[in-house]
């Protein structure tokens, strides 16, 4: 894991709510999800630093002997850096069990991002795995996924490649509203804050609302502060 804020960030904020507000946060991500229970992965040791921790990377999350695991690893460059999780969940949603790939944001500079992949390293696999994904969700090829907001457009890539190899998995896309930080990043203070930003990511990306793998994108938008509004929530 890189540096967490103290107090801020969405990595301190998730990390906060999977282990202080777990409940709520549930609460919040089956109602997003209709799913009926969540349960999240612990996170992996950091075998080379024994204070910090790992992160979930690629489809490191499944069983080593699953064949999407294997596929992965011609479909998706397995040189520099792979994909990497805020956090890896299962959910049972209609009778299923179903893989909850989670990414967390608290202010707007967070969404934007580009490809630092060489033209000899894995770039023109993930030119390939991309225009795989565009062809199914009927988007224009010439369109640019590498830059602007490349980090939502590889994690679609893991979401279609899972979908396509018969794994079911959902993004959750987690959207701390009120964060404060004295670096000057924007931090939205309401959903509709972040709708404005969001709508202008979906339009560089020409995603359109109904697009084949919209039903397995789902947004939660949690403040800072919390919400006690209906009361204590049962563990």
């Amino acid at each position: 894991m890189g540096e967490i804020g103290n107090g801020y960030g969405s990595e301190w904020h998730l990390l906060r709510h999977l282990g202080r507000h777990r409940a709520y946060l549930n609460e919040e991500v089956s109602a997003a999800t209709g799913a009926t229970s969540v349960r999240w992965l612990d996170f992996p040791f950091d075998g080379k630093k024994p204070r910090l921790d790992g992160e979930w990377e690629g489809l490191e999350f499944l069983p080593v002997n699953d064949p999407a695991r294997t596929a992965w690893n011609d479909y998706w460059p397995q040189t520099g850096t792979q994909q990497n999780w805020d956090a890896i969940g299962k959910a049972s949603i209609s009778g299923r069990e179903e893989w909850l790939l989670v990414e967390a944001k608290a202010h707007l500079d967070e969404l934007k991002s580009r490809c630092g992949a060489k033209e000899k390293g894995g770039l023109r696999q993930i030119r390939d795995a991309l225009a795989v994904l565009k062809r199914a969700l009927g988007v224009d090829e010439e369109c640019d996924w590498l830059n602007g907001y490349y980090q939502l457009a590889n994690r679609l890539a893991v979401l279609n490649f899972l979908t396509q190899n018969g794994v079911p998995a959902r993004l959750v896309l987690i959207y701390f509203t009120g964060d404060t930080r004295e670096d000057g990043m924007t931090c939205p203070r309401n959903e509709g804050e972040w709708q404005v930003a969001l709508s202008d990511q979906d339009q560089w990306l020409r995603l359109e609302g109904d697009h084949p793998l919209a039903k397995r994108i789902h947004k939660v938008f949690l403040p800072v502060l919390g919400s006690n509004a209906a009361g204590p929530i049962e563990a």
